[in-house]
């Protein structure tokens, strides 16, 4: 049985990931380049972007 209490509407899952889409589509090739160097793939590349942004401090 699979537990959905904290599973996001599916609308929600395609707009992250349109986001994520437009984020990488917005970097420079270089620096798309340099990502995939270090990450291996474009989704390892996006997740850590992601999480740099979710960790990074809110500015004031």
């Amino acid at each position: 049985m699979t537990n959905t209490a904290n599973t996001p509407p599916d609308s929600a899952l395609l707009d992250t990931a349109l986001q994520m889409v437009d984020v990488w589509n917005r970097l420079s090739t270089q620096k798309q380049a340099l990502l995939l160097k270090r990450f291996g793939t474009q989704e390892n590349a996006l997740a850590a972007l992601v999480t740099t942004q979710l960790l990074k401090p809110a500015e004031h």
